[in-house]
């Protein structure tokens, strides 16, 4: 029998779930915990915030439905601690933050604890397991002496998003990082032992997190396994350091080199095809088995691609004008968000462009970082850095010698629209998280992860708008600080549902 380490007490109780002091409930979404209502009521939450059934309203013909959910993840690679550098490596639905109406929608409206056929028949942020609406989990690369028996290691941790009841994937003083859902969200990866050298082991567990000894897949050989990629398909891929992608199976088996270059693989909806950048040359994309060609309309500087499942469009980072700015010694180069059907062919989108203000001594600029698709490709999350710039050196706002920036943070996340036939830009952003990082959409489209200081945070949202409904569920940290440094191989991953 192997040992698993249950962090519960490192993550400690979690302060303000999404309510006040001594408050039961701030909104609806609060009252999940209830259970399923019985049938013809609500759980609503009153004025003294706490949670009361509510007769329904009487429909005089029940609406057949109108949400709706498609699951996805996609990746992308930059920033490091929000609030300090966002780096350089860079649905459908009706309200996150509320319990769908029973009464207006033909499915997700069973709460935590309910009963359940099928995960549609549970509520946002909720699946379906041994006929139970269980919490989606969430998978994160945390680092503290608690995690590692004394050690200053890092571990790979799963955790429901909405209790922080973290476990760790690796045994207790074994070093683990980089967790990645199989399809369905019934096994995890991640690399254990030494994860930053080419010794660290390819390992899976089932979900629920068992007793049983992690199975071992493979070993990095002789180069560092990163930027995995595993979900919706059976083959897992990975970085072999700086020397091409690997494939094997998430069942074990031969590993399989399917390219001598280039890094951030992602898997489309098929889990055959995948695209990835390589420098100078852009994004690439391998088709139903074929070689991988360049991707027709991608500028040669493109990378970090992700695939929307639902859409035919890819999005991707790219400098076409071969902008730069220095932080210290430091070249970044100042990069957009763009999109492109994967096909290929026409201009890329511009969904989020650079921006610079004239300031007095200089300039406040900023540059794009850590895309992620929503599920459905209606919207997509970003953060924009923002930084001073006086005479080419930059220096990130939020920090102490930004004079020019005032009060303005150096990572704010953002939320931008999507036409999803066009790929065009449709609003403007939504302001979703100040001093935050690595945003990451749930499979229902409906609450969005993100880090900040260190922290796990979960924010319901609003597809209709993209604005945040009712409070960040935020996983208090204590004795460990959740990963950003290595970008996309440290942004929260979602169990698919």
């Amino acid at each position: 029998m192997t040992k698993r380490v249950v962090l519960g007490a490192l993550f400690g109780a979690l302060t303000m779930l999404a309510t006040g002091c001594g408050d039961e409930c701030v909104d609806q979404f609060d009252c999940r915990d209830k259970g399923t209502a019985p049938e013809g009521q609500q759980w609503t939450c009153n004025a003294d915030n706490k949670c009361e059934l509510q007769n329904l309203p009487v429909e005089p013909e029940p609406d057949a439905g109108t949400g709706a959910d498609a699951g996805t993840d996609a990746g992308s690679d930059a920033g490091t601690d929000a609030g300090t550098d966002a780096g350089t490596e860079v649905d459908a639905g009706t309200d996150a933050g509320t319990e769908t109406d029973a009464g207006t929608d033909a499915g997700m409206n069973v709460g935590k604890g309910g009963a359940c056929s099928a995960t549609p028949d549970c509520m946002a942020g909720l699946r379906c397991e041994a006929n139970t609406c269980q919490s989606l989990l969430i998978a994160v690369t945390a680092s503290g002496a608690a995690l590692s028996d004394g050690g200053t290691g890092t571990a790979a941790l799963v955790t429901p998003f909405d209790v922080p009841s973290p476990t760790s994937l690796s045994d207790a003083g074994v070093a683990s990082a980089y967790p990645r859902f199989g399809p369905g969200g019934t096994q995890v990866a991640f690399v254990q032992g030494d994860v930053t050298a080419a010794e660290g082991e390819l390992s899976v567990r089932p979900i629920p997190v068992t007793d049983a000894a992690a199975t071992v897949l493979t070993t990095g050989g002789s180069a560092r396994i990163r930027y995995m990629e595993w979900e919706p398909g059976n083959l897992i891929a990975w970085v072999r350091g700086s020397t091409g992608i690997s494939t094997i199976a998430g069942t074990g088996g031969t590993v399989t080199s399917i390219t001598n270059s280039g890094t951030f693989p992602d898997w489309a909806a098929n889990g055959t095809d995948f695209a990835y950048s390589a420098a100078t040359q852009g994004i690439l994309v391998s088709t139903g088995g074929a070689a991988p060609a360049v991707l027709q309309g991608s500028p040669t500087s493109a990378e970090q691609p992700h695939f929307n499942r639902v859409t035919s469009q890819l999005l991707f980072l790219a400098n076409p004008e071969n902008e730069t700015v220095t932080f210290g010694t430091d070249v970044t180069p100042v990069l957009k968000l763009y999109s492109l059907p994967v096909t290929g062919g026409g201009a890329p989108e511009v969904l989020a462009p650079k921006t610079s203000d004239a300031v007095a001594g200089g300039t406040v600029d900023s540059y794009i970082a850590n895309p992620n698709w929503a599920p459905d490709g209606s919207w997509v999350a970003y953060v924009r850095a923002y930084y001073q710039n006086v005479g080419g050196a930059a220096v990130l706002c939020g920090s102490a010698s930004a004079t020019l920036c005032g009060d303005r943070a150096g990572n704010i996340v953002f939320l931008q629209r999507v036409n999803t036939t066009t790929g065009v830009a449709e609003g403007g952003p939504v302001q979703l998280a100040e001093n935050a990082t690595l945003p990451s959409f749930s499979p229902d489209g409906r609450l969005v992860a993100f880090i900040k200081s260190g922290e796990l945070n979960v924010q319901a949202i609003d597809p209709a708008t993209g604005q945040a409904s009712g409070t960040a569920i935020v996983h208090t940290k204590g004795t460990y600080t959740v990963l950003t440094n290595e970008g996309d191989d440290h942004r929260p991953r979602w169990q698919p549902r």
